[in-house]
């Protein structure tokens, strides 16, 4: 119990007002053999082992070297259940999905102690090592090893530790009606390889899990790292205690989604300059994308996008398509929803306006992705040069060019793909100081004043709704 006036999260940071974890363990005869592999030591799944002070008994992660460029030097991530004592991050693996394993677990249908066969999973191509892999202020946010679990960890994996890939590499056909559409209009011809007779297009894909480092992330976010750490143990409602009283760990698997890349020709052609390399960014937006909402313009963009890196692909360049799990600029669906009725509710309609005002008002900031991470894919691709950047956004490009790589040529959306409740959204961006170029030129205050959304009678009867159909029969 914590002493009077002291509150819950001094008492968590107080190593001494907690009694030291005690756990079941197996005590080997050797800690660490010849090939410099420490021996795991495995917990009970039927015990709660408390890790939360680093003085406690039982307490020894697997050292970690970030940014090493030797992985066995480096070190594995180790996050999973088996190894309380040597786990070397905090947070689990799979991101949110993770209280689904506990659910799972909980049904009875999961053994907490079952480990993947990863014997078949291994990646079907292969990305880097790249020097950016060494360097933390490149990539900080993403585990670079990730993908390479049963190649450079075998080792560990032999002597039964129990470490995750953090990302998954592989092929697919990707199968949109804009694609069909645009080999019906002619602005796309298949070629058999990257664009098949059909309307599909092959690609590589890998996805991947967010590994974050946390001193980097802090530099990144201009704060301490005990801000950082503070901060996301406050916003979180304690969910993570050792964030507070770990400091020796440095290695947080946030609760949140991961991104997809995907690559229309040559991966191994990614890394070099001279080799035409098309990219888009694009930060998630399930109603758009995935169901057609014509309120933005994101799902236009992303299928333009995969439209020119097609093109440049059969041109003997590479297409790349990076996707964040960002929904509703990282503030969520529910959120952006708010702001979808604050819009169309507002005084005078949804207009161009007060089309950033309205987030701010409800969720108190207009964006939360900001961009200080986002570039790690692409140096974990080995990027150095885009020449067709497909964005509109400077805080993208800023972010991008300020980690050293250089871009090219920036793609705006065609005007004529901005579907017609999406013109509140394109004029206000724009007015903002999105680039754009010609077809977005005179743009000016009295564009964004008298550019207004559809209305959408929310407050109106049901028949009113109907009467007013009458009318137009």
């Amino acid at each position: 119990m914590a002493p009077p006036n002291t509150t819950v999260a001094e008492e968590i940071m107080n190593p001494a007002s907690a009694p030291p974890a005690k756990k079941p363990r197996v005590v080997p005869k050797k800690k660490q053999d010849d090939d410099g592999i420490p021996t795991p030591e495995f917990t009970a799944a039927d015990y709660v082992t408390l890790t939360s002070h680093a003085d406690a008994f039982g307490v020894d992660p697997i050292p970690i070297s970030w940014g090493h460029p030797d992985p066995l030097v480096r070190g594995p991530v180790i996050c999973t259940v088996r190894h309380s004592s040597q786990r070397n991050a905090i947070g689990a693996h799979s991101g949110s999905y993770c209280v689904y394993t506990g659910l799972a677990v909980a049904a009875g249908k999961l053994n907490p102690d079952y480990v993947p066969n990863l014997k078949l999973t291994a990646p079907v191509f292969g990305i880097g090592p790249h020097p950016s892999w060494s360097d933390p202020k490149k990539v900080a946010s993403i585990d670079p090893f990730g993908h390479l679990i049963t190649e450079v960890y075998g080792g560990y994996l032999d002597k039964g530790f129990d470490i995750r890939p953090t990302i998954a590499i592989t092929k697919a056909h990707i199968d949109l009606p804009e694609t069909r559409e645009a080999v019906a209009a002619g602005r796309l011809k298949p070629d058999g390889k990257i664009l098949l007779a059909s309307g599909q297009s092959v690609v590589s894909k890998a996805a991947i899990e967010p590994v974050w480092y946390l001193p980097e992330i802090a530099r990144r976010f201009g704060c301490t790292e005990t801000v950082l750490r503070q901060s996301i143990f406050r916003m979180t409602n304690g969910m993570y205690p050792e964030l507070i009283t770990r400091p020796d760990i440095k290695i947080f698997l946030p609760p949140i989604g991961g991104l997809t890349i995907y690559i229309w020709g040559d991966p191994d052609t990614i890394p070099d300059e001279d080799v035409e390399l098309t990219c888009r960014v694009h930060d998630e937006c399930n109603g758009s994308d995935v169901f057609g909402s014509d309120i933005c313009t994101c799902r236009p963009y992303l299928t333009h996008a995969i439209e020119e890196c097609i093109k440049t692909a059969q041109r003997g360049g590479a297409g790349l398509c990076i996707y964040f799990r960002k929904e509703g600029r990282s503030l969520g669906e529910v959120t952006k929803y708010l702001v979808y009725n604050t819009r169309k509710r507002q005084e005078g309609g949804d207009s161009a306006e007060n089309y950033f005002a309205c987030t701010e008002q409800v969720a108190g900031v207009q964006d939360t992705r900001f961009q200080a991470l986002m570039p790690d894919p692409l140096h974990f691709l080995g990027v150095t040069k885009i020449h067709n950047f497909i964005s509109m956004s400077d805080m993208k490009y800023n972010a991008i060019v300020s980690t050293g790589i250089e871009i090219v040529n920036r793609v705006e959306i065609p005007k004529e793909l901005v579907p017609l409740d999406a013109q509140v959204e394109i004029t206000a961006k724009v007015f903002h100081g999105y680039n754009a170029g010609e077809a977005y030129a005179g743009i000016d205050e009295d564009e964004l004043k008298k550019t207004k959304g559809r209305e959408y009678a929310y407050d109106k009867p049901a028949e009113d709704d109907k009467s007013e159909e009458k009318k137009a029969d």
